[in-house]
């Protein structure tokens, strides 16, 4: 099996929520745009190279048993210590739209239990991440 780095791994599971509905929206690709350019655990990545990886991890969902695949290089290669990272990013890109659909929803449980992320740490994040998108 291929290895990816870490920031190739976070940028995956970007992709896998992005794609989870059938729509790359250009909100949510600009918004994966942003967290790569803007945080910390991004710092030393090469954001010009975003689309290229976006792309890689593109290609490997559309194969037989790509999702598992894509799922199963994010575990190994991701830190322990960045799972939590990733999941939040997931619901960053899901929370993009204003909206998410039932599809995200399935989606961010699959991510949740391939990254073994304990479901109150998951409903913290998204109790955070709704909290950052509310509105008057």
């Amino acid at each position: 099996m291929k290895t990816i780095s870490h920031h190739a791994a976070l940028i995956y599971v970007m992709v896998v929520i992005s794609a989870a509905d059938g729509v790359m929206s250009e909100k949510e690709l600009k918004t994966m745009g942003m967290l790569a350019k803007s945080l910390p655990v991004f710092r030393d990545f090469e954001d010009h190279r975003l689309l290229t990886v976006a792309q890689e991890c593109g290609s490997i969902l559309q194969e037989k048993d790509g999702l598992d695949a894509v799922l199963g290089l994010v575990r190994e290669a991701l830190p322990e210590h960045l799972a939590e990272t990733a999941y939040w990013l997931a619901l960053e890109v899901a929370l993009t739209d204003s909206r998410v659909m039932l599809e995200e929803i399935r989606m961010l449980e699959i991510i949740r239990r391939a990254l073994k992320i304990d479901r109150l740490v998951a409903s913290a994040l998204e109790r955070g991440a709704r909290a950052r998108y509310q509105v008057a």
